[in-house]
């Protein structure tokens, strides 16, 4: 192993390690360390050393020569060994670069990547120096307006590892999924954004390896600035980077915006007794929420939290989002657990933190989207409407009102049980949840009904109990409460009555879903009537469970049509995405307008919701479980576009519809002018 020392530099570089003429500029962050090395290693396993000089403040760097984009290295950092204050310096780990732009390699969970004194080098990834130059030609961002958003949470490896017309090498990478064939169902089914699951390159968790499984989702980020690499269909780090943003290119020029679901709540690190990979190694105390016995502060369930009152991590959050926003041309950000994000040092969510302040006055990522999941696992955890004014959030409320006025509450019925408070909390969630937004837009929800996590819409309509066996922990993992209900029959059935019913319950809850107000998101695969079999929590199944099954059977190829006729009305009545109240009528089933009476009804099954437009539409709600006789209100004429007991799309009616109608029971419909 050879050292030397690098060249001193005036000012402080940008942190991380970056090519310039004649070799590469470096700069670390590791307060408290007595000694930090930069670690250029080749493929023998040989290491030579660069001894980093101080710049103060914690920072350590300098310009090293004769290094080149695709040299791989890593970091290693000396100093105090005391957890009761966060240090746990250790030479002989070998670190990750909290800026590094490649991760390239897996962690293997050897002892030595745990204890102390273990040398770690053989087991752990390595960064790479990269050349980021691409070209971008007219590149532009589509921009949509906020009330034609239409949103695709997507995973990239589900989405084409089965998808016919992808050539089978490209399959479930960043090139599958922007492939012609994936393009045309995107914007078929009426897509206007994309939302995909973590690209930041991640890591296996220790236990699920022990199992023989693998983290499938992503939330465990190793890297910050490193696009996931097994997700490219040519694993050189720099291939990896130009696949990404080719994807980009490919899906502006179609029309279709990229929003990346981020983490920057907590590192694949875990708690104090996990791996050292990165950050703990160059200074636990700075990077992490820890107490005063040093442990980890964990508001996040998955061991550690970063300390985003620590103006060096609010550096690094903010300029990775810059990163992707610049670099690789995304069009706004998902943000995973978002209220750890807003902790301030007392442990209390502020709507005025300074990373949420940065992100309105930042001018770049002020003009790109950004969307909350308001809640984490701390103290008062659960903020949904309580983000600043520009931000969307994951409208919970929207998810948990829905499955239960069309599955909880109509199960309850069927049992001959006492269901939910009637039509009143249906109501608000179909206007834009103002008892959560307040006097912001409707357009602050993003409303949605299934996510990665939890049933598939499919399966919200077959299984009243989770069946996580597959996942190795007995059943024990995923959510005990999923608000579904099974039809009578647990699992799927040959019945041809209950099997209709069913397939009728899925287009309620994507009929409601896209007839809302707000920011609609869908779950890939639930226009297919994709199924996980009942797993409510299939994060570590990388198999057929969650890759999207594309052999379409006539019902299957029905819901489609259904849900891109649905966007498609969307798009036709912009009343249905976003409105004052002034525009809003209720009507109980006589086409009488609704009475505090009638509201105060908790048997109340039956509801219209007129909003007056240019073409007005009228929502016609029942979620009894007999026929309803219901008089249309006299709000001019009316055609009937759909209903949710069509298993296709009808062509609309020429003529106007007669004000008597009848109900299908559990039925959705909409009329417009």
């Amino acid at each position: 192993m050879s050292t030397s020392t690098a060249r001193v530099l005036p000012h402080r570089p940008t942190p991380g390690v970056h090519p310039v003429d004649g070799g590469v500029t470096v700069a670390v962050h590791a307060a408290g360390a007595t000694a930090v090395w930069l670690c250029l290693t080749d493929d023998e396993g040989g290491e030579t050393r660069v001894e980093l000089p101080p710049f103060g403040d914690g920072w350590w760097g300098g310009f090293v020569p004769d290094v080149h984009p695709g040299r791989r290295y890593g970091l290693r950092a000396d100093g105090p060994w005391d957890p009761a204050v966060g240090h746990r310096f250790d030479p002989a780990k070998l670190l990750l670069d909290p800026w590094g732009r490649a991760v390239e390699g897996t962690v293997t969970y050897d002892p030595a990547v745990f204890e102390r004194g273990g040398e770690s080098a053989p087991f752990v990834p390595r960064n790479v120096v990269l050349d980021t130059t691409f070209d971008w030609g007219d590149d532009a961002p589509p921009a949509h307006p906020r009330d034609a958003r239409v949103v695709y949470e997507v995973h990239v490896r589900e989405m084409t590892r089965r998808l016919p017309g992808v050539p089978e090498h490209l399959r479930g990478t960043y090139a599958g999924l922007c492939h012609p064939v994936t393009i045309e169902h995107l914007r078929s089914l009426g897509v206007t954004t994309v939302e995909l699951l973590p690209v930041h390159a991640f890591a296996d968790e220790p236990h699920l390896v022990d199992l023989g499984l693998t983290n499938h989702w992503g939330y465990n980020t190793l890297g910050f600035f490193a696009p996931h690499a097994p997700y490219a269909s040519d694993a050189d780090p720099h291939e990896v980077l130009r696949e990404l943003k080719g994807m980009v290119k490919l899906l502006h020029a179609a029309g279709i915006e990229v929003l990346l679901d981020v983490v920057y709540n907590h590192t694949a690190e875990q708690s104090t007794g996990g791996a050292t990979l990165s950050w703990r190694g160059l200074d636990a105390a700075t990077w992490y929420r820890l107490d005063e016995q040093g442990h980890d502060v964990d508001v996040t369930g998955c061991g550690n939290t970063l300390d985003l009152t620590d103006p060096v991590v609010l550096e690094m959050v903010l300029d990775s989002l810059r990163y992707w926003v610049t670099e690789v041309h995304v069009d706004g950000f998902r943000y995973d657990l978002a209220v750890a994000l807003g902790r301030g040092e007392d442990l209390g969510y502020a709507p005025d933190h300074p990373f949420l302040v940065a992100l309105r006055e930042d001018p770049v990522l002020s003009r790109v989207l950004h969307v909350a999941e308001p809640w984490d696992l701390g103290p008062d955890g659960w903020r949904t409407g309580q983000f600043p004014g520009a931000w969307a959030e994951w409208n919970d409320r929207f998810r948990d009102t829905t499955r239960d006025f069309w599955l909880a509450d109509a199960g309850a019925l069927s049992r001959g049980e006492v269901s939910g408070p009637g039509v009143r909390e249906i109501a608000t969630r179909l206007v834009g949840s103002r008892d959560l937004f307040g006097e912001r837009t409707p357009l602050s929800s993003v409303g949605f009904v299934t996510a990665h996590d939890g049933f598939t819409a499919a399966d919200l309509v077959v299984y009243d109990h989770k069946h996580n066996e597959a996942n190795g922990e007995d059943n024990r993992d995923g959510n005990d409460h999923n608000r579904s209900w099974n039809h009578g029959v647990e699992g799927p059935t040959d019945d041809a009555v209950v099997q209709l019913a069913r397939r009728r319950s899925v287009r309620n809850l994507l009929g409601t879903l896209l007839l809302s107000s707000g920011i609609p998101m869908i779950a890939s695969g639930d226009e297919i009537g994709r199924t996980h079999d009942g797993n409510n929590n299939p994060y570590c199944q990388d198999n057929e469970m969650t890759w999207l099954d594309w052999d379409l059977d006539d019902e299957r190829r029905d819901l489609l049509a259904t849900v891109a006729h649905l966007t498609g009305l969307r798009r036709e009545v912009p009343v249905l995405r976003d409105h004052d109240e002034s525009v809003i009528g209720w009507y109980d089933e006589t086409g009488a307008p609704m009475t505090d009476e009638t509201w105060a009804q908790d048997e109340r099954r039956t509801l219209q919701l007129h909003l007056a437009g240019e073409p007005a539409a009228l929502v016609v709600v029942h979620g009894g479980l007999d026929e309803a006789a219901v008089t249309l209100p006299d709000v001019g004429p009316l055609r009937l576009r759909w209903d949710s007991a069509w298993e296709r799309p009808q062509d609309a009616d020429a003529g106007p519809a007669d004000r008597q109608q009848t109900l299908t029971p559990l039925s959705l419909r909409l009329y417009t002018t």
